[in-house]
């Protein structure tokens, strides 16, 4: 997170989690299986909560994850 960021995020993030180099891989591949998003690293990681409920949305409330895939290597889902 950058000097301009930072401030932004402080005021603005209610909570921050931390999520496991594993609990991140099993969402790119999930993101694969389920919907052939190949999301890198960084992507699946504001995913990777929701996927293994480390965080539980509250009843009603709407979570958007949004996910990019530039910063990707070729990676073998499947195999």
């Amino acid at each position: 997170m950058g000097r301009l960021t930072f401030p932004i995020a402080k005021a603005r993030v209610a909570q921050a989690l931390l999520v496991s180099d594993d609990a991140i891989r099993q969402a790119q591949a999930a993101l694969w299986s389920a919907l052939r998003v190949v999301a890198e690293p960084g992507a699946a990681t504001a995913f990777a909560p929701l996927l293994s409920r480390q965080y539980l949305p509250a009843p009603g409330e709407r979570v958007a994850v949004v996910l990019t895939g530039a910063n990707t290597t070729a990676v073998n889902f499947d195999g």
